[in-house]
């Protein structure tokens, strides 16, 4: 294997995972939701997904994987810590979402099947 060969491997997953972020966008605009924000960075780590619905604040974890069960059991306890952790740096920025809920949810992406919006796919212990 070519020392290229890794980073080819990591371009296509980085593919492969914005067209699942787009996919899971455009579904989202679908059902009702503004997005706020895309790939939001924080020092803590990314959200991948931001949206409103109402007064409903989704941070929504992005998965594209072989069957939506995999997808969703690809979001690790660890994972959740760090997307809460993010979320909260994120909203601290934020004055125009005071009045939200937040939920976090997870988009799961499988081929050959239409996105799973799994609304309140967990609930942090504090926030």
């Amino acid at each position: 294997m070519s020392r290229a060969e890794p980073t080819r491997q990591r371009q296509a997953r980085e593919t492969h995972g914005r067209r699942a972020e787009r996919l899971a966008e455009v579904w989202l605009r679908l059902k009702g939701y503004r997005i706020l924000a895309r790939r939001a960075r924080t020092p803590h780590g990314e959200i991948d997904v931001v949206a409103r619905k109402g007064r409903i604040l989704a941070f929504v974890e992005v998965k594209a994987r072989a069957s939506q069960a995999a997808a969703i059991e690809a979001v690790t306890p660890p994972n959740r810590q760090r997307i809460e952790r993010a979320a909260r740096l994120w909203a601290a920025r934020r004055q125009d979402i005071e009045e939200c809920h937040w939920r976090f949810d997870i988009m799961a992406i499988a081929p050959g099947r239409l996105p799973h919006h799994l609304r309140d796919a967990w609930r942090p212990e504090r926030l």
